[in-house]
């Protein structure tokens, strides 16, 4: 098997193997652009030792796909959520739609995509913010974690977790410099890092990887965007998630292995995963 991943890593670009388990934690896996090859991508992530995906949900419709296809692949757990950019089609009756999804499945492990995106503003703010804290405050009766997105909002994203007490969540693709996320991980939340601590100029992600603990941290490649340093210019893919790991390795001078340990633990207990 070690020979197996050894040149699957290579043929990927990278100079090295490892032999344990690896994770990638938050992936988009029911989206468009994997449905022509979805087994072959599957395969190539078992090929270099990534054997837990978690298949994140950016609208309802999307979450069914998402445990559909969770069901259909052991290695496979999924979200159920509404992304702050479709914030707007949210509509009565979706709160419990939304809790029949969970129920309906034990692949089910958060809730997620949700969040704040005052970048884009695809959706009113104050609906964003209704929306945001409609899901969070089912995550806490369900008592799942929530899978957070922050761009440009990280006040108002702080000030409304603040009003939901014993949450688990986790900062996905965090950006953030470390004093604006410090209480975050004070207060029990992970921060999850993507191919960009790769990029020339993620100096700030960096510091922020080294101060935050390891213990306190996932991994992640959000495919089908972000595809790291070798890889820019293709569509990401779970495979790569590798390559974050050997970035974070380097940043907190520990062994890649021990990222890979510590992550894929980390994420085992904060889904909750039986894997």
């Amino acid at each position: 098997m070690g020979n197996v991943k050894e040149n699957a890593l290579r043929a990927l670009g990278n100079s090295f193997a490892y032999s344990g388990d690896v994770i990638d934690s938050h992936c988009h896996l029911a989206d468009a652009k994997f449905d022509a090859d979805r087994v072959d991508v599957l395969a190539r992530a078992r090929d270099v030792g990534v054997t837990t995906i978690i298949c994140i949900a950016d609208s309802l419709a999307e979450a069914e796909k998402c445990i559909s296809l969770a069901e259909a692949h052991p290695e496979l757990f999924c979200t159920v959520g509404v992304h702050p950019h479709v914030a707007k089609e949210w509509k009565r009756g979706d709160e419990d739609r939304l809790r029949a999804m969970v129920l309906s499945s034990p692949k089910v492990c958060a809730i997620g995509e949700i969040g704040l995106d005052f970048h884009y503003d695809f959706s009113p703010r104050e609906t964003q913010r209704e929306v945001f804290r409609v899901q969070l405050a089912i995550a806490k009766e369900l008592k799942l974690p929530a899978v957070i997105h922050n761009r440009e909002s990280i006040v108002d994203l702080k000030a409304t977790i603040e009003e939901v007490d014993s949450l688990r969540f986790v900062l996905h693709c965090c950006t953030e410099p470390w004093q604006n996320v410090r209480n975050l991980v004070d207060r029990g939340g992970l921060l999850s890092f993507t191919g960009i601590v790769t990029y020339p100029n993620a100096e700030v992600i960096r510091e922020t990887i080294k101060q935050c603990p390891l213990s306190q941290m996932m991994i992640e490649t959000d495919a089908p965007y972000l595809s790291p340093i070798p890889h820019r210019g293709k569509r990401n893919e779970p495979a790569f998630v590798i390559e974050v790991a050997r970035a974070i390795a380097t940043i907190k001078d520990v062994s890649l292995g021990e990222v890979d340990r510590v992550t894929m633990q980390n994420a085992v207990d904060f889904f909750r995963l039986a894997c």
